[in-house]
This record gives structure tokens, C-alpha cells and sequence, in this order.
């Protein structure tokens, strides 16, 4: 997988113009000026521009930086970028991961340097941040039935012969829907679209029957303003998921894929799609996807696996594939929030400053894991637990009056990257010996 094929790498001066107007977009977030809108960053950084201040290379827990902060490890980012990388190529497969999880086209540009085929995400919105900062092939996983989100795909598939969308249908009257938006948008070039097959009865969306994708296909065959490429969907919907299960879905879809080709649906395409893949079970589409039989065109293998990125300290932690073989890597969690204790009232009981504002806490509650002392001394935050949140405050339950004091910083891991990153805009990058090198900024 190419490193520039998120923005293009089609030949000539355009392409090659194209690629340098989205770099040049990217970089420009260095200019941004630092100020009251970004919570954690030093006050008497205010004036200086993003990039200024990284360049100053302060140290997160002696620069002035306020607490709350939200913190990256640069290393542990660049070790999961590298990871899922080897992994995709290992498998064979193309990437497209999920940027819902981060909205950061920091990360969609590192990703692309990674490998990326392109960026998956969730509405038009979310691609509407992407197509800002140049990136030239999106999956929507989901289907868009938003008459005015398709009139800009119209426009831009439009306006850049080198831009590609692909989205979902999960429904013949989503597909006549889309069709009348599309045309009545006056949309020149078709939207490419891939059936999603639903993950059973319980699950999430998706069409629940074969039956029902061969009419799904017949509809979109009939709207001139959209292509069928192939299928998709997400197996961790799949109820009461297990390996056995999800393998057996997969199968499913892969079938459908077969079936649909066998009856002349994918008829004249360059590729065809199939794709699947959270951050749970990609290990299960790499073995079921390797077993894909040639097609009547070449087989675009796409993964949409999000949270890699970041990984966590909770949710994905336990989930990830990696678990289960071991001798592929292992993802590092890059999080780590620090909140101040402020308040000690008791022997067993501690505040400190983060709240549901700051923390992930879906499916988990932050993991309290260090304590940095005023004076610098870094210790395990043995004998302390979240208990819970409030807006504002961490509640900590404490096993001794001397466990933590007022003053001290908690470094806490966080369950779930995707509502992590949502309640940051700017996020430092630090590296192992607290030097901030960077800064991400997010677009929720």
C-alpha cells in the first residue's frame, strides 16, 4: 500500500498538486493561535501560534501547562501507526481506518504516511473535515439519506475527477431516497455504494436477508446517479459475538459478495469491495477475507479498524485481536489524562479536577496509574481507584491517608479512545521524558 494514497497518486502535475495543496493545509494548523479556546495549554503561551509553542519544546509537567491536560505519547502513537501498517500488508489487505475515533487530520495525514488506502467515517460531516485537508478517498459507513450532505458529495465528486466516496445502502427506499437527492443536485458522476449486511437480528443497522441485498442491488441498478461496488458491513454487531460466530458471518458476507457477482451486479468494475473490521475482530476478517475466491474483478480487501491509533487502557485493551496472537505485536495505550488532587477531605477520599468534561467514561472509568509529586517524584498510584465522575471532579477512593495529597498530579489511562479524543481540541504530544513536540488538533 502506497504512503500517498489518501491524497492520491494519480499521474501528473494535478495529482501531484492536489497532494501538496493537502499537506499544505495540514502544516498550516501550526498557525493557529494558541488561546483561552484550548483548555490545558499554558496561559503565558496565549499570542504564540501552535507551532511556536511546540517548537519551545516545554515540559508538560514543569512548562505551564494547567491540569487538567490530556496527553499523547508520541512514541506509543508512531509504535501503533507502524504496527497496524506491517499487519495490513502482512494480511494482504487495504486500510481505511475508522477517523471518527480521533477527527484529527494530523493523524488522517500520518495515517496516509502509514499505508493508508484511505479514511472511513461516519456522516457527511465528518467528511466534509477530511475533504478540508485533502483526503482523496472516503468510506461512509454508513448509508446517507442527508439530501443536502449529498448534494456537496455531488459537487465535490464533481469539482475533483480524483475524489472517491464510497457509502453504504441498507434499504430500497434509502436507495430511491439517495437517487432523488442526487438527481435533483444535477450529480454528474454516480456515488459508488456497497450493501451492508446487517450482523443478525438484534444487531445494528444492515440489510438482515440476502434476499433483501439482491433487491437492494436491482434498485441501485435502476438509479443511474449510483454504482454498486461491493459489500460491507461491521461484525462487531454480531450478537453474542465469539470467534466461531463472527468468523461464521464473515463467511456470510464474503457469500454475498460471490453470489452478487455471480449474477453480473459488479458487471465492468475495476474492483470490488468487501469490508469490514472494527478494532475487536480484525483478526477474523483477516483469515475469512484470505479466503475470498478470485471474483470478475480484482478484490479491494478493506479493514476500517479506528482506535488503534491511541489504543486505551480499558475497553480495547481487552478486546484487541492482539490478545489472541500474541507473536503479530501488541498495541500500546498513547493516552494518559493528569488531574490535580484539590481536595482531601478524608483519609479515604480524594477529588482532583477532571470530570465527565475531560474523560472518557462510557465503559469504563479512568485508571488511575501514577502519582507526580509537586517536587517531581513519579510513583504507582498504589491504593487509589476511581470511583466515579462529575462534571468537574475525579472521585477517588484512597486505601491510605498518605496514598496522595493535595498538589499532586494523577496520571490516569482511559477506557475508549473515541470519546476521549471528542473533548479535546488541541491535545499534546509528549514524549517519554514529558517534552511536548507537537500538538493534535480534533474536529468534532
Amino acid at each position: 500500500m502506497a504512503a500517498d494514497n489518501v491524497v492520491g497518486t494519480g499521474a501528473g502535475k494535478g495529482a501531484q498538486t492536489v497532494a501538496a495543496l493537502a499537506d499544505e493545509k495540514v502544516a498550516a494548523l501550526a498557525d493557529e493561535i494558541v488561546d483561552f479556546r484550548f483548555k490545558g495549554l499554558p496561559p503565558n503561551a496565549e499570542g504564540l501560534t501552535v507551532g511556536e509553542l511546540a517548537a519551545e519544546r516545554r515540559n508538560l509537567f514543569t512548562g505551564g501547562f494547567t491540569t487538567p491536560v490530556l496527553a499523547l505519547s508520541a512514541e506509543r502513537v508512531e509504535h501503533n501507526l507502524r504496527l497496524m501498517e506491517t499487519y495490513s500488508e502482512r494480511h494482504g489487505l487495504a486500510f481505511a481506518p475508522h477517523g471518527k475515533t480521533s477527527m484529527a487530520p494530523q493523524l488522517f495525514a500520518r495515517q496516509a504516511e502509514h499505508g493508508a488506502w484511505g479514511i472511513t467515517l461516519a456522516n457527511p460531516h465528518q467528511a466534509r473535515v477530511a475533504r478540508a485537508f485533502g483526503v482523496r478517498r472516503i468510506f461512509v459507513a454508513n448509508e446517507i439519506v442527508d439530501a443536502p450532505g449529498l448534494a456537496w458529495i455531488a459537487a465535490e465528486l464533481a469539482a475533483d475527477p480524483s475524489f472517491r466516496l464510497v457509502c453504504y445502502v441498507d434499504s430500497v427506499r434509502g436507495v430511491r431516497l439517495m437517487h432523488s437527492a442526487l438527481a435533483a443536485a444535477g450529480a454528474s458522476r454516480p456515488v459508488d455504494v456497497v450493501i451492508e449486511l446487517g450482523a443478525g437480528d438484534g444487531a445494528r443497522t444492515g440489510v438482515r436477508t440476502e434476499s433483501e441485498c439482491v433487491e437492494i442491488a436491482l434498485a441501485v441498478s435502476a438509479a443511474d446517479t449510483l454504482r454498486l461496488v461491493g459489500v460491507a458491513g461491521y461484525e462487531g454487531e454480531v450478537p453474542n459475538a465469539d470467534l466461531a460466530s463472527v468468523e461464521a458471518w464473515l463467511r456470510r458476507l464474503v457469500a454475498l459478495a460471490v453470489e452478487l457477482d455471480k449474477d453480473g451486479h459488479f458487471a465492468g468494475l475495476d474492483e470490488i469491495v468487501v469490508s469490514a473490521g472494527g478494532s475487536a475482530w480484525f483478526d477474523a476478517v483477516a483469515s475469512v477475507f484470505a479466503e475470498i475466491p478470485a471474483l470478475s474483478a480484482p478484490v479491494l480487501k478493506l479493514l476500517r479498524s479506528g482506535a488503534y491509533v491511541s489504543h486505551d487502557d480499558g475497553h480495547y485493551r481487552h478486546l484487541t485481536p492482539f490478545n489472541r496472537v500474541p507473536e503479530e505485536g501488541a498495541l500500546e495505550p498513547a493516552f494518559r489524562l493528569w488531574a490535580q488532587v484539590m481536595s482531601r477531605p478524608t483519609p479515604q477520599q480524594a477529588f482532583a479536577n477532571a470530570g465527565k468534561r475531560d474523560a472518557a467514561y462510557d465503559l469504563d472509568l479512568p485508571f488511575a496509574q501514577v502519582v507526580r509529586t509537586p517536587d517531581g517524584e513519579v510513583r504507582p498510584a498504589d491504593g487509589i481507584t476511581v470511583t466515579g465522575l462529575s462534571d468537574q471532579h475525579t472521585w477517588m477512593r484512597t486505601d491510605s491517608s498518605d496514598a496522595v495529597s493535595v498538589g499532586d498530579w494523577v496520571g490516569m489511562g482511559l477506557s475508549h479512545p473515541c470519546t476521549s479524543f471528542d473533548k479535546w481540541q488541541l491535545i499534546p504530544v509528549v514524549e517519554s521524558d514529558g517534552t511536548v513536540v507537537d500538538f493534535v488538533r480534533t474536529y468534532f
